[in-house]
């Protein structure tokens, strides 16, 4: 396993009282993305499905006091969280949809909506849900 630094910092700056703004934030992306693969846009879902989750995360860092959020990745911010292996295999999943949904020179030839089919959308966006859940789990505790 890499170690990597610690993408939290516990400090009581300004974003300590915004766990669920992000938490509603993440509700409305899972409606975005939700939405664009309904509507056939599956490298987008899956690029949302990815902030989704990290948002949620977001949420319940703040939640925990932490509001130095400085990762992306929403594997090594469920790892600091310690949260569970499920949210953990997930995170795996959604920090591939991170870059490549977005950029043409992240494949060598063809734009990223050409690599990416219903069935990953909808398994991204199920993947985001479970993070979602987690995230109003333990919001709705407090």
């Amino acid at each position: 396993m890499v170690a990597f630094p610690s993408p939290l910092a516990q400090t009581q700056g300004v974003q300590s009282n915004r766990a669920r703004d992000w938490l509603a934030t993440a509700e409305n992306d899972w409606l975005w993305g939700r939405d664009s693969a309904e509507h056939g846009y599956y490298a987008q879902a899956c690029f949302i499905a990815q902030q989704v989750a990290e948002k949620a995360l977001k949420a319940v860092a703040l939640n925990r006091g932490y509001d130095q959020l400085k990762s992306h990745s929403v594997r090594q911010i469920a790892q600091f969280l310690k949260l569970n292996a499920e949210i953990e295999d997930a995170a795996k999943v959604l920090d591939q949809y991170y870059i490549p949904t977005r950029y043409p020179d992240a494949f060598a030839e063809g734009v990223p909506q050409s690599y990416y089919d219903k069935q990953q959308a909808d398994g991204a966006l199920a993947l985001a849900e479970t993070v979602l859940k987690r995230a109003r789990e333990e919001l709705n505790a407090k």
